[in-house]
């Protein structure tokens, strides 16, 4: 039987160390496996054991927080002396032999008076003692090593032995610019050694694919400081790229009855207070004045789409009526969280907002469903959905939130989807369903979204008439199937490798004239292509074959067609098939033929 190392009450997750007391009848047992309550304490435990082997071989180091994330466990700190990527197998080496000794993880308590005191030389233990309202302060304690913490913890520190410290980064202590650097460790943890092994495996996959790595490689896009941090800057293949992605995607908006709009770049601030974004996003936004009015720069595009909306008289028979916009908006991301196309400060979603009645919600969900399944199985992805209810930041009554809510888990039973629950995750004003896809290495990525809102139309007194002249408040849907055009290229990037399918390759065929004599020849077949709409270049460098053909293989073109005297005098190019690892000729027009039958029906 496996080892219990905490339990679960209700939705709390609590530790041997913390149990005495608690109503036995509600707990349930967490036991030392690859679980979701596990990994928890499992991870926040292995944190406390990283920042004790840490305290052993830097003794003026000080702690900050060392919470549990996502995909692993960090912990914020500083010394004296400097943290780099070298450091972590000193780190690892000293955690391992720790964990060896099977120290016990005991925890006490004390008032939030007697930690002060306590903690009264240690600068990042008053700031964090500032941020707790309680006056019951917990502390957990293993050999030489204690912190402040909530827990849970697991018993002793021989349930963590299957670690791996992944990268150093910096943070600002509290996420707070104006404070001090502070530095920060990442790591991942599990129960067993293969599993850890597998996700080792998995990394260093995922390094290989980085995006930035592959974009750099491919020209896609880049960055300058001098411009701007989180700004990217298209180059020529990605700008194709992106285009080709554009234009499918608008395309298939117009098939299912979409109306394309367009916003300005910044609207009056009074218009964001009216909307509640000034008072619960105002921090994420950019601002600046004209003629002594403020104006705030978009952050997302619905408050035009609602002008839009409110322009005319609207009646129940045009509804659901549906607004989508490829519209390019700005948010305040801080430079620590800044991560290639993934995490940017301009960006542009691929968005839309639909307005329909309170019955047409169900009917307007399975649609937005269908579009995000037809879009995901073009790509080959994989994907899973979760219901996100509402925040602790968040506008509108108990009542809307409720109904709103219920209205998208009815939807999704009733379609037989399954979803999980991400409590807290809605968006601030309406809860919401969030599309996370799979990549081949198995990391999930948030994309698109359907949110529901009953909130945006009340404040800004929308409405349609119904069929007894009436007015009625519409439901808005926002909605988003790829999130933005940035951070999905990202994904692509990395899913595949660099290996984009041929639909949205950024060059498509590269033509390989054999000589001189046969450059005017490429040239033609180029303009002929283009007109086919196929990506396409001519290597008319002078440079060997072999090189030619090198360089093309480099830029992960599909599809190499050299040409020679045979070829010109016949009308054919030879074929080189990179992804099939085959060689053909073919007739030319037939070669367009194919190629524009590759390009053709990807998205219905």
């Amino acid at each position: 039987m496996k080892e219990i190392i905490g339990y679960k009450n209700g939705e709390e997750l609590i530790d041997t160390q913390s149990v005495a007391g608690q109503n036995s009848e509600n707990l349930q047992e967490i036991h030392f496996d690859n679980s979701k309550e596990s990994l928890e304490i499992i991870r926040h435990s292995t944190a406390h054991l990283m920042a004790e082997a840490i305290k052993a071989l830097y003794p003026d180091a000080k702690f900050f927080v060392g919470p549990t994330v996502d995909e692993g466990f960090y912990y914020d700190f500083k010394t004296s002396q400097k943290i780099g990527e070298d450091e972590l197998v000193t780190i690892e080496k000293k955690m391992k032999e720790l964990a060896e000794k099977g120290t016990q993880i005991t925890k006490y308590v004390i008032t939030k008076a007697e930690a002060l005191q306590k903690f009264a030389d240690d600068e990042l233990k008053q700031e964090v003692l500032k941020k707790i309202d309680s006056d019951e302060i917990g502390i957990y304690a293993q050999g030489g090593f204690e912190d402040l913490c909530r827990g849970p913890h697991a018993p002793s520190v021989k349930y963590l032995r299957n670690f791996k410290l992944i990268r150093v980064a910096g943070a600002y202590l509290g996420g707070d610019e104006s404070k001090e650097m502070l530095t920060r460790i990442y790591g991942i943890a599990f129960a067993d050694k293969e599993t850890l092994k597998n996700y080792v495996t998995m990394l260093e996959e995922a390094k290989k694919r980085d995006h930035r790595k592959v974009g750099h490689d491919l020209g896609l896009f880049t960055f300058d400081e001098e411009i701007g941090s989180g700004m990217p800057i298209w180059l020529p293949a990605g700008a194709r790229l992106r285009g080709k992605l554009e234009k499918l995607l608008y395309h298939a908006h117009l098939v299912r009855g979409y109306e394309p709009v367009r916003g300005p770049e910044v609207l009056k601030s009074e218009l964001w207070k009216k909307s509640g974004h000034y008072q619960n996003y105002g921090q994420n936004m950019y601002f600046t004045n004209i003629e002594e009015a403020e104006y705030g720069i978009k952050p997302m595009n619905c408050l035009s789409h609602i002008k839009i909306f409110g322009s005319e008289v609207r009646g129940y028979r045009e509804l659901p009526l549906k607004y989508f916009e490829f519209g390019m908006v700005h948010r305040h991301e801080k430079s620590g969280v800044l991560h290639g196309l993934l995490r940017v400060r301009e960006f542009t979603q691929d968005d839309a907002h639909i307005f329909c009645t309170e019955g047409q919600i169900k009917s307007v969900i399975y649609e937005v469903m269908d579009f995000v399944d037809s879009i995901m199985k073009a790509f080959g992805f994989e994907y899973s959905i979760e219901l996100a209810t509402k925040p602790q930041k968040a506008i509108g009554s108990d009542e809307f939130w409720e109904k709103a809510t219920e209205a998208i888990r009815d939807a999704l039973v009733e379609k037989g989807m399954e979803f999980g629950i991400d409590e807290g995750g809605g968006a601030f004003y309406g809860p919401k369903i969030d599309v996370k896809i799979t990549d081949c290495i198995g990391r999930k990525w948030q994309c698109g979204t359907i949110q529901v809102d009953l909130n945006l139309p009340e404040r800004f007194d929308i409405h349609y008439t119904d069929d007894n002249n009436q007015r009625v408040r519409p439901v808005m849907i926002h909605r988003a199937i790829v999130g933005s055009f940035e951070r999905f290229i990202a994904i692509l990037t990395e899913h595949f490798g660099g290996e984009f399918p041929f639909f949205i390759a950024p060059t498509q065929v590269i033509l390989v004239p054999i000589g001189e004599a046969h450059i005017d020849f490429a040239k033609k077949l180029q303009k002929e292509l283009i007109a086919a709409d196929i990506s396409v270049k001519v290597s008319d460098k002078n440079e060997s074959l072999a090189k030619k053909i090198r360089n093309a293989e480099k830029e992960r073109v599909p599809l190499i067609a050299v040409i020679g005297d045979a070829e010109m005098n016949e009308n054919k190019v030879a074929v080189r098939d990179r992804r099939e690892k085959k060689q053909y000729e073919m007739d030319i027009k037939e070669f367009v033929e194919e190629l524009k039958a590759k390009n053709s029906g990807v998205f219905v």
